[in-house]
């Protein structure tokens, strides 16, 4: 393969990662000139326009996301092969794009990535907080984490990382004045606060109860529920992983503790057909490690 062709490839695949040519060339401490002539002769060569452009965005093409798919495998293969060659497999290099849940992104893979680049100062990692998911391949994400009861598509590899599961809970200062709450259906005379990104939000399956619940406050943050109740606001059905700390420090009571919701599964999710590459699997590795064989706040 021609060197200016592989170097075409390399910044082809940063500015389908970063959504801009500017912004790749910053990354790439190149000019976006160059980027632009680069690109401009990876698609001569392969005689198909992989970037539809404007003034004002950019975006890929279905050929530009199949060739983004097969550029980042093979990009990745000779990678590895210069590291074996090389002998530096120890010395991890290169970027990783991870995309996270906003909660558990910012409450434990935070964390984990921290110890991770202090291990390995060469990896540049790069994360998106999104709750929603996003297409792995048109992102260029090596790896997403996604907290869920099942996974809808198929198409993408997963790891189970843990099992974990919600629990209701609300302050004392709020428990202090309000009904008992002795089953679910006593959650009808409160004020429950409604994640928005739950498939059903204001239906809460408990044991084997289901209630329909209903407040004054809907979002698709569980960061500003914790904060909510933790204000004395009402009832909400939190992530263990995110208001663990605060039972255990007091300031939130768990409730209905004889109705557990269903669990889920908090997975490391992959690209469809792309080999991972010794600094993904590290990474993972190390996740798996800092979760604990037993989620720590669990």
């Amino acid at each position: 393969m021609a060197t200016d062709k592989l170097v075409a490839m390399r910044i082809f695949r940063r500015v389908a990662e970063l959504g801009s040519f500017t912004r790749a060339a910053d990354d790439l401490e190149i000019t976006a000139a160059t980027v632009s002539k680069h690109i401009a002769f990876l698609e001569r060569d392969i005689e198909t326009r992989l970037i539809n452009r404007t003034t004002r965005r950019m975006n890929l093409t279905d050929a530009g996301v199949a060739f983004l798919e097969r550029t980042q495998s093979l990009l990745d293969g000779l990678e590895e092969a210069e590291l074996e060659a090389r002998g530096l497999q120890a010395e991890l290099r290169g970027t990783i794009r991870i995309n996270v849940p906003v909660s558990f992104g910012l409450t434990h893979i935070t964390r984990a990535i921290d110890g991770f680049l202090q291990k390995h100062p060469k990896i540049r990692i790069d994360v998106q907080f999104n709750d929603r998911m996003v297409d792995l391949v048109e992102q260029g994400v090596d790896i997403a984490i996604r907290v869920r009861s099942q996974l809808a598509d198929s198409s993408l590899r997963a790891r189970p990382l843990r099992k974990s599961r919600n629990v209701v809970c609300a302050s004392p200062d709020y428990l202090a004045d309000a009904p008992e709450i002795a089953t679910p259906g006593d959650l009808a005379r409160h004020n429950c606060l409604v994640f928005a990104l739950h498939d059903r939000p204001n239906v809460w399956e408990l044991g084997d109860e289901t209630v329909t619940v209903s407040g004054n406050y809907r979002t698709d943050s569980s960061l500003a529920i914790r904060q909510s109740l933790l204000s004395g606001l009402g009832v909400g059905l939190l992530p263990r992983f995110l208001v663990q700390e605060d039972i255990d420090g007091g300031v939130l009571v768990p409730l209905l503790s004889d109705y557990p919701p269903r669990s889920y599964t908090i997975f490391a999710l992959f690209p469809p057909g792309r080999m991972q590459s010794s600094k993904v699997r590290m990474l993972v590795e190390h996740l798996d490690e800092h979760l604990g064989n037993r989620p720590y706040w669990e």
